[in-house]
């Protein structure tokens, strides 16, 4: 087992000025678990984040042994164990000794000839005040308990790991309503003068088509009027994706307003439970808002259907029409910048999304993202 090189405070001191610079949860971690362990008699260490009793991810790791890495580190991904179980109960509230772990357990049961020299580690929650985000294990060959002085360093450590991510997570909080103060303005800013302009082109161009007796002004006129009339109805449906009104009754309440205000006839199905993060929710509302200003723009066709269906495990979304359709080669490019952007929500999801189209047959769009 290899030496401590710097006293504690020393460490401590160095794992904070870290956790100071870095703005993004995982560089973090993975950057503080290696401090941790270069400075410490612990060899290797993996951190959990926790979202609910059946959802754990493996979000930093550091130096782990063949029997733990194996398989993209399945046997650590999978399964349950003491310590998750002891986390999901409230019973783990500092640093203990793990005397037995299935995970470990499993993965050298599950490596032909090799035994590991890990079989056992420590576990400290990671939280901050009340709230908690996960657990740090760590582990060392041949070591089957922890000393009460690694203990508390590591407790020491999860705390400051605690209230780092804490700090990202309100940062990130602060920048995200930023952003949709600033689409609210610009919202207001397009409503207060670009959209009114264009109404009042609108009440213009009427009055120009009953006023005039030549026949080719008047239809000038009423070209007018229609062209702007499709303006306003585009500038609406501009500022509704700023300011998406009646999200906050719902996502569901929020997708039947907007397909009202494009005018088409939405068939909405859902099954399961919705209960969504905020992040989910808006994500799967501008997906929906991207396919049904499409349906309107190209389809030829006011009726769209589409399915929202929640399980345990995923989220799935179908939109479809029954239209014009349309013909591309996925493997090549995405024929717009609108299906590039469902494209690029979904997959910051952990989702996938595939069309379904053909000239004369029709639009489908199919979406599944973890749940």
């Amino acid at each position: 087992m290899k030496q401590t090189d710097h006293s504690e405070i020393s460490l401590l001191k160095e794992v904070a000025e870290l956790l100071n610079e870095e703005t993004e949860v995982k560089p973090m971690l993975k950057l503080a678990m290696k401090k941790l362990l270069d400075g410490t008699n612990f060899e290797t260490g993996w951190i959990f984040f926790i979202k609910d009793r059946r959802r754990h991810e493996l979000i930093a790791h550091e130096n782990l042994p063949d029997t733990l890495a194996q398989d993209s580190c399945r046997y650590l991904c999978k399964g349950g164990c003491w310590c998750l179980s002891k986390y999901h109960n409230n019973e783990l509230e500092k640093a203990s000794n793990i005397i037995e772990c299935q995970r470990i357990d499993l993965a050298n049961k599950n490596l032909e000839q090799q035994i590991s020299n890990i079989t056992h580690h420590a576990t400290v929650p990671l939280q901050s005040g009340d709230e908690k985000f996960g657990l740090l294990n760590v582990a060392s060959p041949n070591t089957v308990r922890f000393s009460d002085d690694d203990l508390a360093l590591l407790e020491s450590v999860a705390f400051q790991l605690g209230s780092a991510i804490k700090r990202i997570l309100l940062t990130k909080q602060e920048q995200e309503m930023a952003l949709v103060q600033e689409r609210n303005r610009l919202a207001r800013d397009l409503h207060d003068s670009v959209n009114q302009l264009l109404f009042s082109v609108t009440l213009t161009s009427r009055a120009g088509a009953e006023m005039s007796d030549e026949p080719l002004m008047k239809e000038t006129f009423k070209e007018i009027q229609s062209l702007t009339q499709e303006a306003l109805t585009e500038m609406r449906a501009l500022i509704w994706q700023l300011r998406p009104k009646g999200l906050e009754s719902g996502l569901l309440e929020a997708i039947k307003g907007y397909s009202d205000m494009l005018g088409l006839h939405l068939d909405l199905k859902v099954s399961g439970v919705l209960q969504f993060s905020s992040k989910i929710e808006e994500s799967l509302f501008r997906i929906a808002q991207e396919a049904l200003n499409n349906i309107r723009k190209h389809s030829g066709t006011k009726d769209a259907q589409m399915i929202l269906r929640v399980t345990q495990s995923d989220i799935l979304l179908v939109i479809k029409d029954e239209g014009r359709g349309f013909s591309f080669d996925p493997a090549i490019a995405l024929p717009s910048m609108g299906l590039q952007s469902m494209r690029d929500r979904t997959e910051a999801l952990g989702g996938k999304i595939d069309w379904v189209s053909d000239i004369g047959k029709g639009t489908e769009i199919l979406i599944r993202m973890p749940y």
